[in-house]
């Protein structure tokens, strides 16, 4: 072999693999990209996830505050089921039972519309003890509205849920 043929055997091997190492990033580069945006929808849909699961806790907390503050009123149930009024039952102000209740009602919806969307409604429903049973039944209702993840409306979410209270002691 001449020596011509060897210097065109070795410039053309190179010349050939030319851009070779570009077209290799660029491909990386493409692939990690698509990687990414995988990252960045998974971690979307975990923060919608995690907003409905805060709302979900906030609505069970404050709900089973409303059973306890009926839990130590039991005598005005049925108060309960009504608006709230700011009547600043504190240490300083002696309150009758119904004012109590007003109080808690107020105070309870102020702290459920501060932790819920601005869509939330209740329902609070009380049922009477029959005799001999001293147990009334009370039932809470949570309803709120969410951004759905599907599509641009909204979806409805409730959290329900029933307590048996005592109305008189013994019970």
């Amino acid at each position: 072999m001449s020596i011509k043929a060897e210097k065109l055997m070795n410039i053309s091997g190179p010349r050939l693999s030319k851009g070779f190492t570009l077209l290799e990033a660029l491909i990386g580069f493409l692939i990690l990209s698509v990687g990414m945006l995988g990252i960045a929808s998974l971690q979307a849909v975990s923060l919608k996830a995690g907003k409905t699961s805060v709302y979900s806790s906030i609505a069970m907390m404050k709900v089973d505050e409303l059973f306890e503050s009926m839990r130590a009123n039991p005598g005005v149930l049925a108060t309960y089921t009504g608006a709230g009024v700011k009547n600043s039952c504190w240490a300083t102000k002696d309150c009758t039972e119904t004012e109590l209740a007003q109080d808690d009602v107020y105070w309870w919806e102020q702290n459920l519309t501060a932790g819920l969307p601005s869509t939330a409604t209740t329902i609070v429903t009380v049922t009477a003890a029959v005799a001999p049973s001293k147990m009334a039944t009370v039932n809470i209702t949570v309803n709120w509205k969410e951004r759905s993840k599907d599509n641009a409306g909204s979806v409805d979410k409730t959290f329900d849920t029933t307590a048996n209270i005592c109305t008189a002691v013994p019970c």
